[in-house]
């Protein structure tokens, strides 16, 4: 159980370092680009502006005062975007065709190279985007329309290379806190690990200890029968110390099915027959509560594991199923191989069973029905032994209900034929 919250603590641990590292990188990245676009499209509209090209820059008589410089003057970035900046412009009418290119800031592209991008832009529809590196613009005016490119290959180039920097770190850090995790969280699971340890110590040692009186206490009760005979007293005192027996049994068996170094003896057993076997001893109990219980059982299957916890395991499940099933209710036991696996499920109707309680049927002393606890006479731990158990025998457990109204628990174990 330490192992499993370990590794849920180290798995939710990643998942929300992966979340933050990637929002961090996408907000980033995004951000990036709306300022790349931003400042493209800032040079594009002066260009609209002007026909295609940049205004001229006259010089100043006397150096311009820092609030009326060339650069806050025009809205331009800086005073030798113009020299930085390569791009190109053609002109169409309004059915499309290219009336006039202009070429000369750029050297990378030829005139028939701009006249497929123009027609690739105006089959698009778009005001401003991108094809390949080059940002463009759309302007209309009362004598022409004028399609401007950009090359935004540099800014695109670093943009692509931020992420791609970004990404890599970041992938180194996200496995440097996880190697960091793994060895930290065994320290981190250590003061759980030695409470958990006490407390099965503890649950092992108070059930020897209480063995003892309690079989006194069986056996004085038994002795003052054989003297003064049956009384209501005797049999009160006999029941209430076979129950708190049997309480101590089970915990002590589910301390230790929860340990991690016990081995059961795994050895080949003709599971059907178990099953056939245990399923017959409840019909007797189940006929005198007017219930109908029956099997579905495949012939000729064999587990290997261990057939006195499997068999315990059985009739854990159909005890619950038959102290919780409605007034003449329906309970089924199935055991089939499907697919490589073994698959053992015990069904029963109910009267009611809450969805969000499902997810604790199998935690120690829940129980469900707490109405009827004074009914039942349980404790709340035969499915969290049932759970131990097939969790030992190396199997998966599970419990779903579809309507509210059953409830089915189903066991599943690798088939050791296949």
């Amino acid at each position: 159980m330490i192992a499993k919250l370990r590794k849920k603590l180290i798995f939710v641990s990643m998942v929300s370092l992966f979340i933050v590292l990637f929002v961090l990188i996408l907000s980033i990245g995004i951000l990036n680009y709306r300022k790349l676009v931003t400042d493209a499209d800032h040079v594009l509209s002066i260009l609209a502006e002007n026909n295609g090209k940049f205004p001229e820059r006259e010089e100043p008589k006397e150096p311009p005062k820092p609030e009326k410089n060339f650069s806050e003057k025009n809205h331009l970035l800086s005073p030798e975007l113009p020299y930085e900046s390569r791009y190109f412009s053609a002109t169409v009418n309004k059915e499309g065709e290219v009336l006039s290119v202009e070429a000369g800031k750029i050297v990378t592209v030829n005139e028939e190279t701009i006249i497929e991008y123009v027609q690739e832009v105006w089959q698009k529809g778009k005001q401003k985007g991108f094809i390949e590196n080059y940002r463009f613009l759309l302007s209309r005016n009362d004598t022409e329309i004028r399609i401007i490119f950009l090359d935004c290959g540099r800014s695109l180039n670093t943009f692509r290379m931020f992420l791609f920097i970004a990404a890599f770190v970041s992938f180194l850090g996200f496995l440097a806190v996880c190697l960091l995790m793994i060895f930290l969280s065994a320290y981190i699971v250590k003061p759980f690990l030695e409470n958990y340890e006490k407390q099965k110590r503890f649950i092992t040692d108070a059930g020897h200890e209480l063995k003892t009186p309690l079989t006194i206490i069986d056996a004085d009760a038994e002795v003052l029968e054989m003297d003064f005979g049956e009384n209501e007293w005797l049999s009160d005192i006999q029941n209430q110390t076979k129950r708190l027996t049997d309480l101590t049994n089970n915990l002590i068996l589910l301390a230790r099915m929860e340990e991690e170094s016990m081995k059961l003896p795994m050895v080949e057993f003709p599971l059907s027959d178990v099953a056939e076997e245990v399923i017959g001893n409840f019909q007797t109990l189940a006929k005198a509560q007017n219930k109908f219980l029956h099997g579905k059982i495949q012939p000729m299957i064999s587990m290997k594991g261990d057939e006195k916890a499997i068999r315990q395991l059985i009739g854990i499940l159909l005890d619950n199923a038959v102290k919780y099933s409605d007034e003449k209710g329906e309970i089924l036991l199935t055991v089939e191989v499907q697919r490589n696996h073994i698959f053992l499920s015990v069904f029963n109707t109910t009267e009611f069973i809450n969805k969000k309680e499902i997810a604790h049927l199998f935690e120690r002393f829940y129980r469900a029905d707490k109405s009827r606890n004074s009914q039942t006479g349980g404790y709340g731990i035969g499915l969290s032994i049932a759970a131990a158990t097939v969790r030992a025998n190396k199997g998966k457990i599970s419990a779903i209900t579809e309507d509210e109204k059953s409830l089915r628990i189903t066991a599943v174990f690798p088939n050791g034929k296949k």
